[in-house]
């Protein structure tokens, strides 16, 4: 075989293999405390899905996509950065991030929150909520 039809052929192949595949995750958040209704976990995929728990995933509108999109870029220096803040006494929810640039931990007290770290809790709230039908 001539190598300009073997390179036609191996740029194909490499096309077809990307197809179908599933699109990368966002970000998992995960929110713990006291009340067991509190406790949830979120794998949001960049295809417009959110997983809540262990059920399957279910679509997410086009606003909170854009909105998940935003919080993985802003969260995604802090990741890197594998920032942990401490909560204060009165704390009563603890979130975990991760991404791909890594994680981050913080409470509903922590000081020193990033607005970013705002975000991350009113999109919990709102898709466990709103999007998994989860009681709080």
């Amino acid at each position: 075989m001539r190598p300009a039809c073997l390179a036609a052929l191996a740029a194909a192949a490499g096309l077809a293999a990307g197809c179908g595949s599933p699109s990368p995750d966002l970000f998992e958040v995960t929110r713990k405390g006291r009340d067991a209704n509190a406790n949830v976990r979120l794998l949001v995929s960049d295809g417009g899905t959110v997983k809540c728990n262990d059920a399957e995933p279910v679509a997410l509108d086009g606003p909170r996509l854009l909105t998940a999109r935003d919080i993985a870029r802003e969260v995604a220096v802090q990741a890197a950065l594998a920032i942990q803040l401490e909560p204060a006494k009165d704390s009563t929810l603890r979130y975990a991030v991760k991404t791909e640039d890594g994680s981050v931990a913080f409470s509903d007290t922590s000081r020193g929150r990033p607005k970013s770290f705002d975000r991350v809790v009113a999109f919990t709230a709102d898709v466990a909520e709103n999007v998994c039908k989860l009681e709080r």
